[in-house]
């Protein structure tokens, strides 16, 4: 079977046990320790070989490595003193603390969610933008933090982490967006600069179209998440922060 076949089953998986993990945890209220790391293992999973398959495995090993050195560097600093994203920390829930600070799954999922967005950027932006790689950089950070807008408040009433003040949105400091957006653009700056990836560098917009759905299915189902905590608020404007950039992706991979 080729990796692309795998990647559609493992997509299939992947939508099924997402639907089960927001029930568990937003209905049931019971929801087992394996759930979360697993269904996002096996995000990280479908991401890793779509990279593979798109860019290689030399450059997918260097997305890998700078969204794991750049994600754990800033959420340690990030706890530690409150100043990337504002003040939180880490519960227990999400498995072992790295230096007793970030879960280790954490870096997994900054990659998982990071590559879909630099593939949806890289379809957005102009071939002929000047600096493109600059742009596509900070395109696909706000692909990436439009994320979060769903998912943080779904994993704040999960008790996954807890954040230290009261901010402004459903308790979140805004702050916090711009420590995703930050995040994810070094991230993309320290990939193009190690990796050194042609860009534009897409050739097949069916098999690029697998990569929103990774980032889509991940998406309805905080969406879900949040409809089931009574987080409408939260959805709602998930929904519109997420939507028109998979929209306008999937068209443009029209070409």
């Amino acid at each position: 079977m080729n990796t692309r076949k795998w990647i559609v089953y493992l997509l299939a998986s992947y939508a099924l046990l997402t639907l089960v993990l927001q029930y568990q945890m937003n209905v049931a209220r019971s929801l087992p320790y394996f759930l979360v790391p697993l269904t996002t293992i096996l995000g990280f999973v479908i991401a890793l070989l779509h990279s593979k398959e798109r860019m290689n495995w030399n450059r997918t090993l260097w997305l890998l490595v700078s969204a794991f050195v750049v994600s754990l560097a800033f959420e340690s600093v990030g706890v530690l003193t409150g100043l990337v994203y504002g003040p939180y920390h880490y519960t227990e829930k999400l498995g072992y603390l790295f230096l007793g600070l970030v879960p280790l799954i954490i870096p997994v999922a900054w990659f998982m969610m990071m590559y879909p967005s630099f593939v949806v950027a890289d379809w957005i932006v102009p071939a002929r933008s000047p600096i493109r790689f600059v742009i596509v950089a900070a395109v696909g950070a706000f692909i990436m933090t439009a994320w979060d807008v769903v998912m943080d408040p779904v994993m704040v009433q999960g008790g996954h982490w807890v954040w230290d003040v009261q901010g402004a949105y459903f308790g979140i400091p805004l702050q916090n967006f711009f420590g995703w957006w930050l995040t994810t653009f070094v991230t993309f700056l320290c990939f193009v600069w190690l990796a050194k990836p042609e860009l534009p560098n897409h050739t097949d917009g069916q098999f690029d179209r697998l990569a929103i759905l990774l980032f889509v299915t991940t998406s309805l189902g905080n969406i879900v998440g949040a409809l089931l905590g009574g987080l409408g608020g939260a959805a709602l404007a998930g929904f519109f922060a997420i939507f028109p950039w998979m929209m306008i992706g999937w068209i443009r991979m029209e070409k």
